[in-house]
């Protein structure tokens, strides 16, 4: 009968348990978002925007989409000045912007 066992081919896996993974998967999902949430909150204190006003400050978010849409240019501008922002912040050990650039006029 051990014979028998032997001839029966490979043995079977064990089934995933798929909603144990789901959870784990839920629960990293979820931690992402609170890191990306916390370093977007880092990024407004870092340029110096956490001065506005929450109004303000949605204002500005919500035109800066509005562009973005319309006008791939600003976004490629935007991109520049932020690459040039983190080059600077990583060269000091930390910035904080105050939203205008180099001629003391905001941009956008």
């Amino acid at each position: 009968m051990a014979q028998i066992a032997k001839n029966r081919g490979p043995e079977m896996r064990r089934p995933r348990n798929i909603d144990a993974e789901l959870k784990v998967l839920q629960e990293k999902a979820k931690q992402l978002k609170a890191q990306r949430t916390i370093q977007l909150g880092e990024l407004v204190e870092a340029t110096g925007a956490d001065t506005l006003s929450i109004e303000a400050l949605a204002g500005v978010l919500l035109a800066a989409v509005e562009q973005a849409d319309g006008k791939p240019e600003a976004v490629a501008k935007w991109t520049e000045r932020g690459t040039a922002f983190f080059q600077t912040s990583a060269k000091k050990g930390g910035r904080k912007g105050t939203g205008n650039d180099q001629n003391g006029s905001a941009g956008a």
